[in-house]
């Protein structure tokens, strides 16, 4: 639904069903508190656009919908979802040109593009680099009191892209002169995003969220994100590398200051002590997330520079980011220049990025430079790497099946049998092909071939059958036939000696954990509990990297031949569902549910479930690939 059809289609009802809409008009306090830190663009609204993507559930979380909203579009939510993000800024280029556009389109408030360190621009102190092709559209205040950072990608070329800093001159918005000089975001990447961010978030992994996409034809739209805080380290770093103390202390006190007023910390950007406090905060919020992404298989580019990673610890932009089917740790992302970190550097990236942060409050609390180097071995650097161990470790409990209670039990009194456990895993999923590291699309790749996920899957299946049959515990050669991957070679299928010996250690270690948790008299009800938990986690069907790519292929392709955005939405809905492997996820309380269309079944509902089974056909076929 256009702009114009949602106006010429408008309902008898109050302007004040969709007013929180109206908090999204550009200004953003990071204006008034690090002026220094963006680019203010007057905005235009354009004329064309329809609404492919709305995320119901994080709108209702945001206060921008009633919690009792049905999950469907209507005339009026269209109209106000074009309105406030349908937008493209009058940048350098339209100003130099004397490009002139009707006064009516232009919005009353300039919004920003905020500057931030990324270390693939040759000016590695921030000067240059930033929102390449975002604006800020503002902040909401959510029904709890939480404040959310609403930002949109693909309204426009600005003065801190890549490619205008390559071409030296203003560049007009749609170019394709210059590598990441376009400003525009194409429609797949978007709903790439919209669907990993929200089966991520569902399943655990701190991360942005996208609210909405608007299609703006030619395989172009507008991604609107949003987050508590979206603020990334590179914000703040970039007045680190430049030496200017003064806007640094207002950059990190804000933040401070929204981390206390969304709930996050109780450390007040008053507080004398914040800066040292809040060091120890991030050392812990990053050994958290660096945790989860190693246990969980989760490719996130992280880099010392904050660029690629939310200040408060979580994913944001989702161009390299990938979820492995197996723990494919030696998978290397090509940027074209540089290859990218692997799963295992990433650990080693947060940890940099956590010394970065040491240095910048050693800076703010002295107004000493000090070199990063110094900083590798600050107290704050040990508790990340104490934390990130225990969180692997709970993590790692979790994965198995356990509730929260034994995995505290087990952390507390019996870390020792947890880590023999452990240990074993990690040896059997790290096991590689034969074969040599090989080109893919987007990189090199050496496979691992052993599925350790399927053994925490079925391992309590296999105990409660020994329990009622009395049988004995599974032989190696039976759980080799569970892990071994689809993608191994005849060679790789033959169970050596090495393996034997480490599959007969890893399940001792889980059946000498599991005693540590039961007795004769409730094992089995305890085995039923992780049974149920472990096969829901560690869900076979997981929709990896390249499961993701073919998905929204499959999508575009559908809505190519005729499904209505409103089925499109209606199957992405149900596959976000399909992926929610949290067996501890509790969404918000949902409204009407809405089936695809007005239509009677006969017709638009078929299409919609038919779009579905081939969305999980297409996950299925690539659960072990990266």
């Amino acid at each position: 639904m256009t702009i114009k059809e949602a106006k010429l289609n408008r309902p008898m009802s109050t302007e004040s069903d969709y007013a929180a809409f109206q908090q999204l008009d550009g200004r953003h306090p990071w204006q008034d508190k690090v002026p220094e830190g963006l680019i203010l663009y007057p905005t235009r609204r354009l004329t064309s656009g329809t609404v492919a993507y709305f995320n119901f559930d994080l709108a209702k979380e945001m206060g921008l919908i009633a919690p009792d909203h049905p999950n469907k579009l209507n005339r009026k939510l269209t109209q106000m979802i074009l309105e406030t993000f349908c937008l493209r800024i009058v940048n350098e280029y339209d100003r130099e040109h004397k490009v002139r556009y009707p006064r009516v389109t232009l919005q009353p408030h300039a919004y920003m593009a905020t500057r931030y360190l990324q270390m693939q621009h040759s000016d590695r102190t921030g000067r240059t680099s930033g929102d390449g092709r975002c604006i800020w559209n503002g902040t909401v205040r959510g029904p709890n009191g939480s404040t959310w950072d609403v930002s949109s990608r693909g309204t426009g070329v600005t003065a801190l892209a890549p490619g205008v800093v390559e071409a030296g001159r203003p560049l007009k918005s749609g170019n394709m002169d210059h590598g990441y000089g376009c400003g525009m975001a194409d429609i797949d990447e978007l709903l790439g995003a919209s669907i990993s961010a929200e089966v991520f978030h569902r399943n655990g992994i701190p991360t942005e969220r996208v609210l909405a996409i608007v299609d703006l034809g030619k395989g172009m739209g507008i991604g609107v994100r949003a987050a508590p805080n979206l603020l990334r380290p590179a914000h703040m770093f970039l007045f680190l590398r430049q030496g200017k103390r003064e806007p640094l202390e207002r950059a990190f006190d804000y933040f401070i200051q929204r981390q206390f007023d969304n709930g996050r910390w109780d450390i007040r950007s008053t507080d004398p002590l914040r800066y040292q406090k809040a060091l120890d905060r991030l050392a812990q919020d990053y050994a958290r997330f660096a945790a989860y992404l190693e246990r969980d298989y989760i490719f996130a580019w992280l880099d010392w520079d904050g660029d690629n990673v939310l200040a408060d610890a979580g994913i944001i932009d989702y161009g390299s980011v990938r979820q492995f089917g197996l723990r494919h740790d030696q998978y290397r992302y090509d940027d074209v220049t540089r290859f990218s970190t692997n799963l295992n550097e990433q650990r080693l990236k947060a940890r940099d990025t956590v010394q970065t942060f040491a240095q910048m409050v050693h800076f703010l609390q002295t107004g000493r430079m000090e070199k990063w180097r110094k900083f590798s071995r600050h107290k704050s650097v040990k508790s990340f790497d104490r934390v990130f161990k225990d969180e692997c470790l709970q993590r790692f409990l979790y994965q198995i099946g356990l509730v929260g209670p034994l995995q505290r039990l087990l952390l507390n009194q019996h870390r020792r049998a947890v880590q023999s456990l452990y240990s074993a895993h990690c040896h059997l999923e790290r096991i590689k092909t034969f074969r040599k590291a090989r080109k893919v699309a987007d990189g090199i790749h050496r496979p691992a071939i052993l599925n350790m996920r399927r053994a925490l899957a079925l391992m309590p299946t296999h105990l409660l059958k020994h329990m009622v049959k009395g049988g004995s515990a599974a032989s190696p050669d039976e759980v080799f036939s569970w892990i071994i991957s689809s993608q191994a070679t005849k060679r790789e299928r033959q169970l050596r000696g090495g393996v034997r010996k480490k599959i007969q250690t890893w399940q001792q270690a889980y059946l000498n954990l599991f005693k540590k948790i039961s007795t004769p008299a409730n094992g089995q009800k305890i085995l039923a509990g992780i049974e149920l938990r472990a096969q829901t986690i560690n869900c076979d069907e997981r929709m990896t990297g390249n499961a993701l790519i073919n998905v929204v292929d499959e999508i575009l392709q559908r809505r190519r031949k005729g499904l209505s955005n409103t089925e499109l939405q209606f199957a992405i809905d149900r596959l976000i569902a399909a992926q929610t492997l949290n067996p501890d996820f509790q969404s918000n309380p949902p409204g009407p549910v809405a089936t695809p269309g007005k239509a009677s079944a006969k017709t638009t509902a078929p299409r919609a479930n038919s779009l579905v089974r081939g969305l999980l056909t297409v996950v299925h076929g690539f659960r072990e690939d990266i």
